[in-house]
């Protein structure tokens, strides 16, 4: 049985995969992505369809530990943008199909706290998504995606930043740590609600979030898809059409440190 939760995860998952492949369409796969600036639109896309297939086999193996990506025999992907955008696809139909056979509860190995199969569900989901937006700002067009998808987007990339053991995995994140400084996200996309809101304290163990209104020494308002491209670091927070109330060396500090 797959919950309502992972559902809407693997029908994003098929969504947003789509909209990466028509995208695609009479593009220049060589083309450069500032987003991304070691990479090109065809490694871009290769990078994220390689993932969707290393979800699919840690769940069809049930894997407890991690796998080799290298180890996994993926087929190059193709070198035109109608044929990579059906391998795209492919690999995201493959991944939805191995999380509803095996079901969102069922264990298996993943680098966070969440060690079941809807955990890849989510994930992969919003890779997509985040990539999708690589795409699309490459070929100079303009990323959308629907608020309460941008807003989970948010709320699990600070989850997993604020992992207890995020700073094993990237030290770099120890510079997040602070002495209780306060980041505050606040989207005006009507309907979300508390949803579309996030508190972030910089503790001295480590960041903490929480979904709500506070005064922080920084506030970053405005639409929540726009917050998304800000936070995920793909649009400066000068060039985005977003507000900056307090502190803003704080949101700088927050981005410098969390890279992806």
């Amino acid at each position: 049985m797959v919950s309502l939760r992972t559902d809407r995860h693997l029908d994003a998952l098929t969504a947003q995969s789509a909209l990466f492949a028509e995208a695609l369409h009479d593009a220049d796969l060589w083309l450069r992505v500032p987003t991304c600036p070691d990479w090109t639109l065809y490694r871009l896309t290769e990078h994220l369809g390689q993932a969707h297939r290393w979800a699919t086999a840690i769940i069809t193996r049930r894997a407890t530990a991690p796998l080799d990506p290298s180890a996994l025999g993926v087929a190059a992907a193709p070198e035109d943008p109608d044929g990579l955008g059906t391998w795209l696809r492919e690999g995201a139909g493959a991944l939805v199909n191995a999380v509803r056979a095996a079901g969102p509860q069922a264990p298996v190995w993943s680098w966070a706290d969440d060690q079941s199969v809807g955990f890849w569900g989510r994930r992969m989901a919003h890779e997509t998504v985040v990539h999708r937006a690589d795409a699309e700002l490459a070929l100079g067009r303009e990323f959308t995606v629907e608020a309460e998808l941008a807003a989970d987007v948010i709320s699990e990339w600070l989850s997993l930043l604020c992992l207890p053991h995020a700073v094993e995995l990237r030290p770099e994140l120890a510079a997040l740590r602070g002495e209780g400084q306060i980041l505050h996200l606040h989207s005006t996309d009507p309907g979300l609600d508390e949803a579309g809101e996030w508190i972030v304290r910089r503790t001295p163990s480590g960041p903490v979030w929480e979904p709500g209104h506070a005064k922080g020494d920084v506030a970053v308002r405005g639409a929540v898809v726009d917050l998304l491209l800000v936070l995920m670091r793909r649009v400066p927070p000068a060039e985005a059409p977003v507000t900056v109330l307090g502190d803003g060396s704080v949101l700088e500090h927050w981005l410098e440190h969390t890279r992806f």
